[in-house]
């Protein structure tokens, strides 16, 4: 039985990741980097808030298969891109301008307190383990963190993506396409 919900959601993924193919930039210029997380529920409850808020991209980095059922069919409407690994992604964001900034409990600067650049990109990592790099390596990336209050150290990660997107539509407002 589980070998064939597995099977089912490998065939649903494959499907709606060529239908990803198609798939046009929102309305604003930041994107979103998940780097190394599950690839359970959170990875499309972040597609489905990247189509809400006009991500032109999300970057999956080192991320398998995951059911696009969640997503409520924004994973084939928001550009997804695919790497292996954090560097060539990087890289790749830099050359197109985009001032990187990782989103982290113990982070440099409040969310609220940040002016966003027009072209930014966020990155979350994995619940657990974090980013999938050495901070040190990519000095360059601003450290956010965002506020709140009670005794948890930090928000689910699809949280914290739809809060991080929310602020840059409040700071940039809607954009035309």
């Amino acid at each position: 039985m589980a070998i064939d919900r597995h099977k089912h959601m490998l065939q649903r993924y494959n499907k709606e990741r060529q239908r990803n193919v198609l798939a046009t930039h929102g309305d604003h210029e930041f994107v979103v980097v998940l780097d190394n997380l599950k690839a359970g529920f959170n990875v499309p409850k972040i597609f489905r808030s990247a189509e809400a808020f006009g991500a032109r991209e999300v970057h999956l980095v080192n991320i398998g298969p995951f059911d696009p059922a969640p997503a409520k069919g924004a994973f084939r409407k928001v550009p997804a891109r695919f790497h292996d690994h954090f560097e060539p992604c990087c890289q790749d964001l830099r050359r197109q301008g985009y001032q990187l900034f990782m989103l982290e409990p113990e982070g440099e600067k409040a969310l609220s307190d940040c002016a966003l650049p027009q072209k930014c990109a966020f990155i979350l990592g994995h619940e657990e383990f974090g980013l999938s790099f050495d901070r040190a390596e990519f000095p360059e990336i601003r450290s956010l963190y965002i506020p709140h209050l009670g005794s948890v150290q930090s928000l689910n990660v699809s949280i914290a993506a739809s809060i991080v997107m929310y602020e840059y539509v409040r700071q940039w407002g809607k954009q035309d396409a």
